[in-house]
């Protein structure tokens, strides 16, 4: 997929944003709220919602210590997604009804697929992670 302007200066920021997490839990608090308030109905969006999410907690789960990324180099392209979708001024803007969102979707789409055994093993860490509290 070839990125867009907007997707190569979020790109940018993230990686300024790297070793900041203050800003990057700022990041996620806005990317969880925009979660919140978009429309997700259209089919098969509500996965790539789920995977949104996921992708936070991923991301906070990395700031704690708690997880370590099996690529680094992922996390500059996650967090870059999320900015991608939590500015409203990109390449198809927020503001216009039914399509505005249809750009942060793609590239959150591209992202998660390019991240796809990162977030299995994300996955896989919170299960045992679960398990483990259980016990």
């Amino acid at each position: 997929m070839k990125t867009n302007r907007f997707f190569r200066l979020a790109l940018h920021q993230a990686t300024r944003l790297k070793g900041k997490p203050a800003r990057i839990g700022r990041l996620i608090f806005e990317l969880t709220l925009k979660v919140s308030r978009a429309d997700w109905s259209a089919s098969g969006r509500t996965r790539l919602k789920q995977q949104t999410l996921q992708i936070g907690r991923l991301i906070k789960a990395s700031l704690t210590g708690g997880y370590r990324f099996q690529s680094p180099r992922l996390l500059v392209a996650l967090l870059a997604a999320c900015i991608y979708f939590v500015n409203p001024l990109d390449l198809v803007p927020d503001v216009l009804p039914a399509i505005g969102l249809a750009d942060d979707m793609t590239i959150l789409a591209w992202v998660v697929n390019t991240a796809s055994e990162e977030l299995l093993a994300f996955d896989a860490w919170e299960k045992q992670k679960a398990i483990s509290a259980l016990l």
